[in-house]
């Protein structure tokens, strides 16, 4: 083989994502709180399609859990949450509640916790992990004390096309990275709750892309943050966060950066729609981009990579069939049952969660105050 043909062989090997693991037991009962979308269509879709064990649901609608249950074979339906963690056959909790719910479920969840004698293990918490850092917090030491690993379902990280761009960093593919940045152009479907909570981008969007720069490149010293209303859900409620742009300094000189457009132009009042969240890195030895597919129904989009290198600079383009929503879903559930069944702690525990919470955190700090933010403020 000669060196341009080895060189090319090795391009083709890369830029494929490491398969998600999933545990060796895939009978652990798991009990459903919540039967909404990221349930129904996400939570229960990758469980099922990975062969887990749902055996519990229930909803503040005991007729949408029904239907839910009847949906994905799940044989029993509770009228409420606190029946369904009771339920002794529920090993570990998926809760999909929002936020400013999740303490108290997380609270009487505590009280059936392995280490108070109960049938709990484990619980996968919806982001954010209650409505601030404060409560996240809390909810990380109720689990702790109670004897029950807590996992954050920051599921953008189970992106195939993320997950590759975590193996071309880790390989040395791309050199030393020197600027890596987010552009999402996209208008979300917006939960009720949010009205109750006056925030919209930051905790709900941003907290995917802020996890994901953590995930990919570490912790960064400081983070700038600007905000603005989005016009459109500004008629429906008063709000800061609607269209965000934020930039991370780390202390090796590099820099990540996202523009999270929630307002997208007014592709809903009649102009034409451009939509769509890409990614970019740039090193000293290559450059990777990449697009995270959208649950565009019927069809979706899968997530995209290209990437070229110094050595290889013809562009290599892997394709798969997958999208963030619902295929990475299954990624936080099983680095959970992973961890349970060896004893460790998983990568979305709660304790880590609370890192990229503070980074949410000081975004709003520094929107307010029009300054560069310290992390340090948070420690």
């Amino acid at each position: 083989m000669t060196a341009a043909e080895h060189s090319s062989a090795e391009a083709n090997s890369r830029g494929r994502p490491a398969p998600i693991e999933l545990p060796d037991r895939l009978d652990v009962g798991i009990g459903c709180v919540g039967a909404g979308f990221i349930m129904a269509d996400c939570h229960l879709v990758a469980y099922r399609a990975a062969g887990l064990n749902p055996v519990a649901i229930t909803s503040r609608s005991e007729s949408k859990a029904r239907e839910v249950a009847a949906r994905h074979e799940i044989e029993t339906v509770h009228p409420d949450w606190r029946g369904l963690v009771a339920d002794e056959q529920v090993e570990v909790l998926d809760v999909a509640v929002p936020p400013d719910v999740q303490l108290e479920v997380v609270r009487e969840a505590a009280r059936f916790g392995k280490g108070n004698g109960g049938h709990l293990a484990g619980l996968l918490a919806q982001k954010p992990l209650g409505v601030d850092l404060s409560e996240a917090h809390q909810i990380v030491q109720l689990c702790r004390e109670a004897g029950i690993t807590l996992a954050v379902n920051q599921n953008m990280r189970f992106d195939q096309s993320i997950r590759a761009a975590r193996g071309l960093l880790d390989d040395g593919a791309l050199g030393e990275p020197v600027l890596a940045t987010i552009d999402m152009r996209a208008i979300p479907h917006w939960m009720p709750w949010q009205q109750r909570q006056g925030w919209v981008t930051l905790r709900i969007m941003s907290i995917h892309h802020l996890d994901t720069f953590r995930y990919l490149f570490g912790e960064p010293e400081r983070v700038f943050a600007s905000v603005r209303p989005d016009p459109r859900t500004a008629e429906q409620f008063e709000h800061a966060d609607g269209i965000c742009l934020y930039i991370l300094e780390y202390a090796n000189g590099f820099r990540a950066a996202a523009w999270d457009d929630v307002w997208a132009g007014p592709a809903r009042e009649g102009a034409a729609a451009d939509l769509g969240i890409g990614w970019r890195i740039e090193g000293t030895g290559g450059m990777a981009r990449g697009t995270i597919g959208w649950p565009d129904y019927p069809d979706g989009s899968p997530s995209t990579l290209d990437y070229t290198t110094t050595a290889s600079p013809e562009w290599t383009s892997p394709r798969w069939d997958e999208m963030w929503f619902p295929d990475a879903f299954i990624g936080p559930m099983a680095d959970l049952l992973v961890a349970l069944e060896r004893g460790g702690r998983p990568q979305l525990s709660g304790e880590d969660n609370l890192r990229t919470m503070a980074l949410v955190e000081a975004c709003y700090l520094s929107a307010r105050e029009h300054r560069a933010v310290p992390l340090v403020e948070f420690d």
